[in-house]
């Protein structure tokens, strides 16, 4: 009756573990916002619960969404991937006609944002913040 026992719990972690990880990599996403671009209205530390079908269906480690059902508002803050490849929290400043976005952050003397790289790719959006704790 033990190895039932032992087996039933093994699969229940397994099996827990396992839909932790489809959420985190299709639904949602945990971030811990860095430096004081958006500052006040994310500090530094700060956990960021992020919606990443937000806008879309954008597969894990695919670079283009696969299906597209909403482009961000002016004010949205999004989480993206800045030209150079860096993670990114910053307000949508607007959705330009060629696919693109600018993004802006709160605090303008501290923010490396679209004032300094220009428009960024709306397919480089991985979702957006929902949760600010």
């Amino acid at each position: 009756m033990e190895k039932k026992e032992n087996a039933a719990i093994i699969f229940a972690i397994i099996s827990a573990l396992g839909v932790a990880l489809v959420l985190k990599l299709f639904f949602f996403d945990f971030m811990i916002a860095e430096g004081e671009s958006m500052s006040p209205a994310i500090r530094n530390g700060r956990v960021l619960l992020v919606n990443r079908l937000a806008y879309g269906f954008r597969p894990p480690l695919r670079k283009t969404y696969l299906y597209r059902w909403a482009l961000p508002d002016v004010g949205n803050i999004v989480v993206f991937y800045t030209p150079p490849g860096v993670l990114a929290v910053k307000r949508c400043a607007g959705v330009l006609s060629d696919g693109r976005f600018l993004a802006l952050g709160d605090n303008s003397l501290e923010s490396y944002d679209s004032r300094a790289y220009g428009s960024i790719p709306l397919d480089n959006i991985v979702g957006r913040v929902v949760g600010i704790k």
